[in-house]
């Protein structure tokens, strides 16, 4: 098995509890590591043998953009399974990042993982 990660991939999106992020929106962060066998791919040095990384990106582009969640829970597990179902790798992990919450204090981002 390899891994292929993606990593601080930087998007847009309209999730949250709060009626002021779902109107005017947060910017998020995205790490996706995909486990997978590499064997044929690395022998043919074919793309058709491998999960094409600009299709990765556009999943998790287009999910981000196009779907809504209150919780960052619920967009990480479904993005997860988004991904899993489109390109049939083994297991994926991410980590989904809202930089900038709406919280009292100074806080960078908060986090939520998630792999299967």
């Amino acid at each position: 098995m390899a891994f292929v990660r993606l990593s601080n991939m930087i998007f847009y999106g309209y999730h949250g509890v709060a009626a002021a992020e779902r109107e005017t929106g947060r910017r998020y962060e995205v790490d996706c590591e995909l486990e997978m066998d590499i064997t044929n791919a690395a022998a043919s040095d074919h793309l058709d043998d491998a999960v094409n990384y600009i299709s990765v990106y556009k999943i998790i582009e287009v999910f981000l953009e196009e779907h809504r969640y209150n919780l960052l829970e619920t967009l990480a597990e479904r993005l997860k399974d988004e991904i899993k179902k489109h390109t049939g790798v083994s297991r994926v992990t991410l980590r989904v990042r809202k930089m900038i919450p709406p919280m009292p204090g100074n806080i960078e981002f908060v986090e939520v993982e998630t792999s299967g």
